[in-house]
């Protein structure tokens, strides 16, 4: 049984079917509550040795629970997710500036006209 209130012990991980987790060959980030949710979105530039179509189908599991368990998500392509890292096989590259400015718009995240583009890239991270 879990051991704090939406905390998964080793039991009931294992307990769970692939469907459950964002990334089923890796038993990755399990979606079984808004905590959950919460938490694959914040890690899911963190799982390793996945393809892009692995995170693309996770990006569309984790968008099914965030909307079955009320998480509001604004990111709308998986490539939006986290920071990019080494471990992340990805042909996107870095954002231009001019990317950035536009989901900051989008967002409405206010003095953004004034905002480097490393400034940008944190705002957007928060």
């Amino acid at each position: 049984m879990a051991t704090r209130r939406n905390e998964l012990d080793a039991e009931d991980r294992n307990s769970l079917s692939e469907s459950a987790f964002a990334f089923p060959r890796e038993r990755k980030e399990p979606l079984t509550d808004a905590s959950h949710v919460r938490n694959a979105i914040a890690r899911f530039d963190q799982v390793r040795d996945v393809s892009d179509a692995e995170r693309e189908e996770a990006f569309r599991r984790i968008k099914r629970a965030a909307a079955k368990y009320g998480v509001a998500m604004t990111e709308t392509r998986w490539q939006e997710l986290g920071k990019p890292s080494a471990g992340r096989k990805s042909s996107d590259k870095e954002k231009t500036k001019a990317q950035l400015m536009s989901e900051a718009k989008r967002r409405g995240i206010a003095g953004r006209s004034r905002m480097t583009k490393a400034e940008l890239a944190q705002a957007l991270e928060k």
